[in-house]
């Protein structure tokens, strides 16, 4: 057994312990109320799940085992100084609720470099795909083609006992996160370089192996791609695709099957497709006034006729947070630090002064402020990855690591299927005391 796997283990089965103590013997105790509001605008802020690896704090942003990004950009450990997180570091954050040494991120790089090897068939199944096939389709296909390795399903189909689900999920999300990056890199060549592939490089990182693998051997584009795949990988458990991943993964499939239904949810543009959205948005305003340096009076009349046409500013206002958010800062430093001259980081500077002053005077948006997607398409262009249909398979890459993180802690729990109770309209309407002539 692997150290951080013997390690894991000693950790989670106490745990687990307690969460089977608080079902069996304080399972009545009252959490919070739901309302016809709550049921019918998505459940917002009501409390119904169980996620250990990171907690979404209106006014500090996304907490990865209770440390903010700013924290994390300090603690965890880098390739140099000067350099961004390594987002090994934040999945063994997330999977062990301790910051990692040098010494854990080198075995989890280890291993991931060990099992990264891909299945000849998945690359057939995305050879076989119109190179104009969405991205984010060809990339949830080939995740889906491997299934049929998944190590959770032979053991469960071997008889194992529940109580172990835990250890083939353990290792088969470790063989998954090991591949991803090699697939979305052959996704990204596909459909941009006439399938012209780059070989993996063993002895990069995580993170710096799928930039060289897309053909961006940059230190700098390197040192994004660390801080883009922690900044994005994991935001609490209720949205789209952790909770998908959590949901299907509840009724035992397998961590591809899991995984891949989480990402068909992230490329939805309410979603992880914002960031496509935004940066689509910025080219479309851009080309309207006739200008890529447009002025801040002539952003916020596009700004306003976006509105007026009843429309929404893409990568602005958030469900949980009040702030600006800590992503969006983490990018923006990055800028600053590395591309203060970009005429395009200049534009979505201005935008981030214009926006939320027009958006709070509406009075109906409590989060005017940006989140993550307003950012992140500007600084991959400055770096020659143009392809914004794309953007959503990076978010995907890194968002692997907190909902594959949270599947494992799952199987530990021994979480049941997630089965909500449902209701027709005719029910609420009685709830509500309304008299209505119409049949439901």
């Amino acid at each position: 057994m692997g150290q951080i796997k013997k390690k894991f283990i000693e950790r989670a089965v106490p745990k687990a312990e307690i969460v089977k103590k608080l079902k069996n013997e304080f399972g009545d105790v009252v959490v919070g109320e739901v309302t016809i509001g709550h049921v019918l605008s998505g459940m917002k802020g009501v409390v119904s799940l169980l996620t250990c690896t990171s907690k979404l704090d209106p006014e500090e942003g996304i907490r990865f085992r209770g440390y903010t990004i700013p924290e994390l950009r300090e603690l965890l450990p880098k390739i140099s100084p000067e350099d961004e997180p390594l987002p090994e570091g934040l999945f063994y954050l997330m999977l062990m609720d301790e910051l990692p040494t040098p010494d854990d991120v080198h075995y989890i790089q280890t291993e991931w470099t060990k099992r990264a090897t891909v299945p000849k068939h998945v690359f057939d199944v995305i050879d076989s795909l119109p190179p104009d096939t969405h991205p984010m389709n060809m990339f949830v296909t080939a995740i889906v083609s491997m299934a049929g390795s998944s190590r959770f399903m032979k053991a469960y189909e071997a008889g194992v006992a529940k109580k172990d689900y835990w250890d083939s999920t353990y290792e088969g999300v470790m063989d998954l996160i090991a591949r991803i990056p090699r697939i979305a890199a052959y996704v990204y060549r596909h459909a941009y370089h006439n399938g012209h592939h780059i070989e993996p490089d063993s002895d990069l990182d995580w993170a710096g192996n799928l930039a060289h693998m897309m053909g961006f051997d940059n230190d700098e584009v390197k040192k994004l791609f660390r801080l883009y795949m922690t900044i994005h990988a994991d935001h609490e458990g209720g949205n789209v695709s952790a909770h998908t991943t959590h949901l299907v993964g509840s009724a035992l499939a397998s961590p591809y099957q899991a995984y891949a239904a989480g990402m068909l949810g992230l490329a939805g543009p309410l979603h992880g497709l914002a960031n496509q959205e935004v940066i689509r948005w910025i080219f479309d305003m851009m080309k309207d006034i006739g200008s890529e340096n447009p002025t801040k009076d002539q952003i916020g009349d596009y700004v306003r006729k976006t509105l007026n046409e009843g429309r929404v500013v893409p990568g602005y206002g958030h469900a949980v947070l009040r702030k600006t958010d800590p992503r969006y800062v983490a990018q923006r430093e990055f800028c600053l630090k590395y591309l203060p001259d970009d005429p395009l980081f200049q534009v979505v500077s201005n935008i981030y002064e214009v926006v939320p002053p027009i958006l709070g005077s509406v009075g109906k948006i409590k989060n005017p402020w940006p989140n993550v997607d307003a950012h992140s398409g500007a600084i991959l262009v400055h770096y020659g990855i143009k392809q914004y249909e794309f953007y959503t398979v990076l978010f995907a890459v890194s968002r692997a690591l907190g909902v594959l993180a949270s599947l494992i802690w799952d199987r530990v729990y021994g979480l049941p299927i997630e089965r909500p109770k449902s209701q027709n309209t005719r029910w609420f309407i009685e709830k509500a005391g309304l008299d209505s002539p119409i049949k439901f």
